[in-house]
């Protein structure tokens, strides 16, 4: 994740990717409660079922959270819990991740599958790396330049991508630049903030042969760190066109989940169905 803004008026968290190690993260996200990584440990694990045993690109992956809930017995809750234990305090970000590697290798799943994470932010990527939660990790901005040469060649048998805080943040380059390298187009499985315009991404996809559904509904992401945030929102909806009754005007950013596969898969399994 980087640290613009998808919005204005949206919070700034860069100061919790900064770390080398996930403590800050978490601690800086639990006041207000952020879940789309637990909304998408479900639809993840389905799509992966649906094109295992290939490899899964995790855009924007910061720490490795949705490589941690997709391949290991662990919920979201777990996941808050461990790393705002005060017990950890004394522990340097060394010891932490000797101790993550032990803590996620005894909860892996038999179905886990390869996890490439991509992040501008080094220290996330490499303690997700080190934890052995990413079977390899690359700090690449892929707004300003495609893929490395090491990135590229591992993307050649990938099935899927994944982003689930990155979409406004990141454009349709960065999915440009990845698909570019991937031998048949992989699905595409993203969380975006339902007043982030999602147009641009899926007309990219649909370049590389890719037909997008939008699953019903929406998904609660978070808690506004304060009346700004909140205002900012509402703002955003009304000039997106959508209605915050009921939704933001809760006190909550609510995302969508976008879904692109090709058109012969999409007509055989509708994304209903395929989450059902």
């Amino acid at each position: 994740m980087s640290s613009g803004h998808a919005m204005p008026g949206k919070a700034d968290f860069a100061a919790a990717y900064a770390g080398p190690d996930p403590r800050g993260y978490f601690r800086a996200l639990a006041p207000y409660e952020y879940l789309t990584p637990h909304h998408a440990q479900r639809v993840f694990r389905l799509l992966v079922a649906a094109r295992a045993p290939r490899a899964v690109v995790d855009l924007c992956c910061s720490y490795g959270v949705n490589a941690a809930l997709l391949n290991h017995q662990l919920t979201l809750a777990e996941l808050y819990h461990r790393y705002t234990d005060p017990a950890l305090d004394t522990l340097s970000a060394e010891e932490l991740t000797l101790r993550d590697r032990q803590f996620y290798a005894a909860r892996r799943r038999p179905e886990a599958v390869p996890v490439i994470g991509v992040d501008v932010a080094t220290g996330p990527v490499e303690h997700a790396r080190r934890a052995g939660l990413l079977d390899a990790a690359f700090a690449e901005n892929l707004e300003r330049a495609a893929p490395s040469p090491a990135l590229r060649a591992l993307l050649a048998d990938v099935g899927l991508v994944t982003v689930t805080g990155g979409v406004g943040y990141v454009s349709q380059r960065s999915f440009d630049h990845l698909l570019a390298c991937v031998a048949s187009p992989p699905w595409v499985a993203a969380f975006a903030l339902r007043a982030v315009p999602y147009g641009p991404v899926a007309e990219v996809l649909a370049e590389y042969g890719l037909v997008t559904e939008r699953a019903a509904g929406t998904f609660p992401q978070r808690r506004f760190t304060g009346p700004e945030e909140r205002e900012g929102a509402l703002r955003a909806a009304v000039e997106a066109g959508l209605d915050p009754a009921g939704l933001e005007e809760e006190g909550w950013y609510h995302a969508v989940l976008y879904v692109s596969r090709p058109a012969a898969q999409v007509t055989a399994r509708p994304l209903a169905t395929l989450l059902r």
